[in-house]
């Protein structure tokens, strides 16, 4: 997910997606520790994308 597609959600929009992204993070992270991932470089952009709606979402507040 890119920062311009992010930035262009309302604050109810990304806190939805962020819940959603941390739940798919979850549940991978889970399987993950059961199993090894076929693409376990999702883990790593699941993070990075929860760690960029953060970001936009404390920018929107202030």
């Amino acid at each position: 997910m890119k920062s311009a597609e992010i930035r262009k959600m309302s604050p109810e929009e990304l806190a939805k997606t962020e819940k959603a992204l941390r739940e798919e993070l979850g549940t991978l992270s889970f399987k993950h520790r059961i199993r090894p991932l076929e693409d376990s470089s999702k883990l790593k952009k699941i993070r990075k994308d929860i760690a960029r709606i953060a970001t936009i979402s404390r920018q929107q507040a202030s």
